[in-house]
């Protein structure tokens, strides 16, 4: 194949993402049937948290590069604690609605052991997502990530991925994917995601 066309392949890869995402971004209600069935290994709740059994959990790809703040971060390196990912853009509204309990559990849980990474995308003017990070207060760090790139490439196939903005993920200790929420969350369902991974052995 050309090496030509490699590039290409990736442009129109992260295309189709943008556009499915723009579809996607920023939806109302959640019905509880965003996940679990044609083979996969998760299942979803009646309230949209899909999870999957310890024994049947993914590692993301690499998640890495250049934060929102302009420091490199290695999504990898924090194997060993539970990790939630937040996917968000500072255009989206229920982003901003769900931001206060983003901020208000991870200030809460960081003693326990877990971290919260950010994974800011579609937002060209990187001003933007640094103005939301203020405004709210956000303690953690985001990825900058304007045209999905991290999000096309960082989750395989088949696994509990991101589908819309906002979307979060949980990491168990293992670096596993283990629980996906394609809606913005209250304090009580971010908790529900993240204190059964704190609980495991």
């Amino acid at each position: 194949m050309s090496s030509r066309r490699a590039p290409r392949r990736t442009l129109l890869a992260v295309g189709a993402l943008t556009a499915a995402l723009a579809l996607s971004a920023c939806a109302g209600e959640d019905t509880g049937k965003s996940g679990g069935g044609g083979g996969t290994n998760f299942v979803t709740d009646a309230g949209g948290i899909s999870t999957a059994a310890q024994g049947k959990r993914q590692a993301p790809g690499e998640l890495a590069g250049e934060t929102v703040d302009g420091k490199r971060l290695d999504v990898a390196g924090l194997k060993g604690k539970v990790v939630v990912l937040n996917v968000w853009g500072s255009w989206c509204s229920p982003c901003r609605a769900e931001a206060p309990h983003f901020v208000k559990v991870a200030k809460e849980l960081k003693a326990k052991g877990v971290e919260f990474v950010g994974i800011n995308t579609r937002d060209p003017n990187k001003q933007s997502a640094v103005a939301f990070e203020k405004d709210y207060g956000v303690p953690y760090p985001s990825l900058y990530d304007p045209a999905g790139k991290l999000i096309l490439f960082g989750f395989p196939e088949g696994t509990l991925n991101p589908q819309a903005i906002p979307s979060t993920l949980v990491l168990d200790k293992e670096g596993r994917i283990a629980a996906r929420s394609l809606m913005a969350l209250n304090e009580e369902k971010l908790r529900s995601m993240i204190e059964p991974l704190l609980a495991e052995k």
